[in-house]
Formats: structure tokens, sequence, C-alpha cells
């Protein structure tokens, strides 16, 4: 079964598993399975290597000739199995379930938009709309993958479909992200004379108490019909080398997650900046990554099509971000959709419940079938 194969293949995120011997990742290993594939049922495939062995890959079943052009996009790599009470990588059949990292997140979508391609593998070369298979590198971490795809091929196309665990429902909006590293720096000095020092650990906590209360209300104003609110964490908090030593340097990490709404008023860095300096807070910002919000108009051709395919597909919106917001920010309109829950994604007991992805296998089908009447 093509699912049970793409979950043996070891694929987690080079970030969290270091490479074998040779240097080769779980990614590349997942980019050569897929490159075999699809050449077989006809694809002309492409592996760009983003960073050392790890790929992303194109395939294309129609040539560049002008005509409208989607991809099918999952991404290659998983989070890391520690801590999971089940063999991450034995891809069990089940209670009705099929087990194992990826399973939902994201080789189950994977293995749907497979299936559709191979179901309507002799039609791909004729249809009035190219469709490609695109299997990022990274979307774990730092979406290295998808930016650089963005940033080369986005042009090429009219729309992405993104493979997620949606449960078959079209997410064409979502939350971006902040993740800023605030440290705070103070004197060191013998904890029996903590007077003679200025303890970092305390400058931190108090700044980020007053942080979190004066940026919890403005960020709730920045709110969206689907979305909610945009919010904030404050997920780590470190600091100190010893208890007898007044600590010198502290640092926490947050995640704040912004709408639409808040990234077109100039994003969350931004507030973030000037919070930090309207309350004269003693915090500098050492790191920040910020993913972009994503809202696809819902009229797009491509959305009605997707709602038409199956009548229990709707529009829906999520508060996490993906491949499909960096697709979406370099102006390729974009979605996530994929078989499988969310709620499974990352989890110690990762599964995909079977008669879901049957379902999702049959609306790849039928989807792609369905662009044979396509017309402008």
């Amino acid at each position: 079964m093509l699912l049970q194969d793409l979950i043996r293949i070891p694929s987690v995120n080079p970030d969290n598993t270091a490479p074998d011997q040779a240097g080769v990742t779980g990614e590349k290993l997942m980019a050569d399975f897929l490159k075999n594939y699809l050449e077989d049922l006809g694809a002309e495939v492409t592996l760009e290597e983003i960073q050392a062995n790890r790929p992303n890959l194109i395939a294309r079943f129609a040539p560049l000739d002008g005509r409208p052009r989607i991809l099918l996009g999952p991404h290659l790599d998983t989070v890391g199995v520690e801590n999971m009470t089940i063999d991450p990588f034995s891809a069990e059949i089940r209670d009705g379930k099929i087990w194992g990292r990826g399973s939902s997140d994201t080789k189950g979508p994977m293995a749907a938009m497979l299936t559709g391609l191979k179901e309507n593998k002799n039609i791909l070369h004729d249809l009035p709309v190219a469709v490609d298979f695109v299997a990022f590198m990274g979307e774990e971490a730092s979406q290295h993958g998808s930016k650089h795809f963005a940033q080369h091929h986005a042009a090429e196309y009219r729309f992405a479909i993104v493979g997620e665990p949606t449960s078959m429902h079209v997410v064409h909006t979502t939350k971006g992200s902040l993740w800023a590293t605030l440290s705070a720096a103070g004197v060191a000095a013998h904890s029996s004379q903590p007077h003679l020092g200025e303890n970092a650990i305390l400058k931190l906590a108090k700044s980020l108490i007053l942080l979190q209360e004066t940026l919890h209300p403005t960020l709730a104003a920045y709110t969206h019909s689907i979305l909610g609110p945009s919010t904030i964490n404050i997920g780590t908090i470190s600091g100190g080398t010893r208890p007898n030593i007044v600590p010198d340097q502290a640092c926490a990490e947050i995640d704040i997650r912004q709408t639409p709404e808040l990234h077109s008023s100039g994003g969350a860095l931004q507030l973030l900046r000037e919070t930090i300096a309207q309350l004269r807070l003693p915090l500098a910002i050492d790191y920040a990554h910020e993913n972009p919000p994503m809202e696809t108009d819902i009229e797009n051709p491509f959305i009605q099509r997707l709602l038409a395919t199956d009548p229990h597909t709707k529009l829906t919106g999520a508060p996490w971000f993906s491949d499909a917001a960096h697709l979406s920010a370099a102006g390729l309109p974009s979605i996530c959709i994929g078989p499988g829950s969310i709620a499974q994604a990352h989890t110690k007991d990762e599964f995909i419940d079977l008669e879901k992805f049957r379902e999702g296998e049959v609306f790849f089908t039928n989807f792609i079938r369905s662009l044979a009447d396509w017309s402008e």
C-alpha cells in the first residue's frame, strides 16, 4: 500500500535528527522514492537541491505550454519521533487506522494526491489545466523549500493545493506567526551578596509580565471573522548558570500568532518593537522569524471547483501556518486540503483513519478528472 510505503521512509526533518553517515537525509530518501513513482506514471521529475541533500521535487505531466497550471504540494518531512508510544515507521493497520509518524501530517494527504494522479495518468498530459506534483523540503522548520519555490516558480502557476490534514475541508485562511527570542542582561555577583549584582532573570520575568498584559488586549483588537484574535504565548524561559550566582543573562522565546489584519497593519514584529520601546522594557530582540498569514479569495474558480467535487467539503480557516502561506505571499493563490485531522498531527501515537484516507483518494481522483471540462 502506497501510504504504508511512505510512512516506512523515515523522513524526519534534519533539524530534528542527524543525517546518516553518508549525509543522506530522510527528505532525500523520500524525494528519491517519489521520483521513481512519478516517473512510472509518466511525469518529468526534477529534484532541486535547496540545502545539502535536501531537495524539492517538481513533477510535470504536461509541458510548460501556456495552459493554466496548478500544483498539488505536500511536504517531504515530518517532525521528530521522540517519546512516541508506537513504532513510528511500522505503518501498522489496526482498528481501522494506519499508524505511524506522518500518517496524518502529511503522508496521508500526499498519498491521496498521488492516487488521484495515478487514477488519471492517461489524461494528465491532455487536460486543459496542467496538474503538477510538488513536494517541499523543510516545512516543519523554517519552510526553506516553499520559500525557494515561491521565489523561483510561483509565476508559473495559477493555483496551489497544499497537502495538510484538514478533514477534507478547504483551508483558505490561516494565521501567521512571529517567533522571537527576547533577552535581558544583568550583572553577576555572589548570591550571598545579591545587592551587588543585577538579576537578569527578575528583569526578564517582570518585563514579560508587563509585555503580556499590554500586548494581549492590543492583539485581541486584530481579530478575524474565521480565525479569531491575534494571540501571544510565552513558550520558554531560561537564564543563569548556578544557584549561587546572580544571573547576568536570561532569555525567553515567544510566539505571536497574527491575523491578516495585523500583518497588513505592519505586522507582529513591528508591534513588538514598538511595545518594548513604549514601555521602556530592558529587553533585546535577539532573534525574530515571521511567517505570513494567508487569505485566499473564496471566489477563486479553483476553490469553487474543489467545493463542487464533494458536497461535504466546506470552507474553513486554521490558526496554524504552512507552506501555502509562503506561496500565497508570493502572489500564488493557495489553500490547504487533505484527509486526516490536525488533532493527530505531531502526536505520540499519530494515525489516520483508513476510511477517511480512502475518501481523500476518491476526492483527488474526482477533482483532477473534473478538470477535463475546464474552460475560461
